[in-house]
């Protein structure tokens, strides 16, 4: 019998940075692995071995040196072109088994897909496996799926999938007969649900409610009135009604953050320009894939809130433009001009960065009459040829400044670095 609700599928990669890395390094199989954030700060991925070890995510790579050491654990830093490059093939090979607006693309190594129309002429365990069969052949990346009527069922599904091997990397709870799906909630933390954070997860516990067969089984309306509108809908979906559409168009930005934290601590104002030069730049260059304007300019700078021996500053100043804008030039005076009103002899700088608020569309902005239009219309011209240079060339080969020398004393720690396996530089050589 069809359901009268629709059929979602979450797909989502196993341990997605340390699986990538081992398509390429074999040698990282079955022992622990680990992937530290900018800097080689925190953990930010972990094979299954490392999670065994009880290493935990965000943790500061410095609290566990002693287990690193104890245990052999591989340390590596982020490879992002990797894991982009990557994330690409594994959404383009999910992309060949639905239409185009029957695909979200949740994240780097999560997709939704409505397979609703799938159900009455296909078995969906045996589809599903077919796309984990691929992407491991095609990719060599280890996959996951959950169905179910709505997507946080199909986030439940994919948590079971996962923590159960026998189910063979994919759970259907739209064909599971309902006592075996009742005996899987029971087990399953409350905090587990898609939507409910940890605030809310203590005051469900309070109220007595632990498990996810616990929260299926509260009335929403109830809910609704003691907690939100977004928990009654989230009861709503495990109790199979779907309330969240399929996105097949990411949401509109907000804002750009442009921000890392520095290889070293820096005291210089100079080091501190060049740093903030070139994440007005990375910036710019997403506004203007995105098609953006923006009306809003923030910087900030902190030092290190790690170290008890040094007062923690953290400094941010903003300008609200008069006419919304995408001209690196112009965004890039705006910026230092900021950094400068909030730079501070003595302090050991850890981190700046920059963010572009209140992002409008490009094309839908209609500019002042009184507004003179031949200097935006120049500029615009000149970003096109800067673009066309980057294109060509790369995004290093032109640039404000001098951030993209080399040996730059704020470049980011990244000790432990695999090799790009798709440039011309760090392909693999077979001998």
């Amino acid at each position: 019998m069809k359901p009268k609700n629709k059929i979602f599928a979450l797909i989502d990669v196993n341990n997605c940075y340390v699986s990538c890395e081992r398509v390429f390094n074999p040698k990282l199989n079955n022992i622990p692995v680990i992937v530290l954030s900018n800097n080689d700060g925190c953990v930010i991925a972990r094979s299954q071995e490392a999670k065994d070890l009880g290493i935990k995510m965000a943790v500061p790579f410095f609290n566990i040196k002693e287990i690193v050491q104890k245990y052999n654990v591989q340390v590596l830093s982020s490879n992002y072109a990797l894991y982009a490059e990557m994330s690409m093939r594994f959404h383009s090979i999910l992309a060949e088994f639905v239409g185009p607006d029957d695909q979200e693309i949740y994240s780097i190594d999560e997709c939704f897909l409505d397979l609703s129309t799938f159900y009455e002429s296909f078995d969906l365990t045996s589809y599903t496996q077919e796309m984990r069969i691929r992407i491991l052949k095609w990719l060599g990346l280890p996959i996951c799926v959950g169905i179910g009527r709505s997507k946080t069922e199909a986030k439940i599904a994919n948590y079971l999938a996962k923590k159960n091997t026998h189910l063979n990397g994919v759970c259907n709870l739209v064909d599971m007969d309902p006592c075996s799906t009742e005996l899987y909630y029971q087990h399953i933390d409350v905090s587990e649900v898609w939507g409910v954070g940890r605030k809310h997860a203590k005051k469900l516990k309070n109220m007595g409610i632990s498990s996810v067969l616990d929260l299926v089984y509260t009335n929403h309306h109830d809910m609704k009135k003691l907690f939100s509108v977004v928990m009654a809908r989230t009861i709503m979906e495990l109790q199979g009604t779907s309330c969240i559409e399929i996105e097949d168009e990411p949401a509109p930005k907000k804002q750009i953050i442009a921000s890392r934290s520095f290889g070293e601590r820096i005291t210089e104002l100079n080091d501190l320009k060049e740093a903030l030069a070139k994440y007005v730049q990375d910036g710019v260059r997403r506004m203007r894939a995105n098609q953006t304007l923006c009306f809003c300019v923030i910087v900030f700078a902190q030092s290190s809130p790690f170290n008890p021996n040094i007062p923690f500053y953290n400094a941010s100043k903003s300008i609200t433009l008069f006419e919304p804008t995408d001209n690196l030039m112009d965004l890039i005076k705006i910026a230092l001009k900021l950094l400068e009103s909030i730079y501070k002899e003595g302090i050991q700088f850890k981190k700046c960065g920059v963010i572009f608020n209140h992002l409008i569309d490009k094309h839908s902005y209609t500019p002042d009459l009184l507004i003179e239009t031949h200097h935006t219309k120049k500029n615009e011209k000149l970003m096109l040829a800067y673009e066309a240079i980057h294109k060509k060339y790369g995004n290093t080969k032109l640039a404000i400044g001098p951030c993209y020398l080399p040996d730059r004393i704020w470049s980011m720690n990244r000790a432990n670095l695999s090799r790009n396996y798709f440039s011309k530089d760090g392909m693999l050589v077979v001998n």
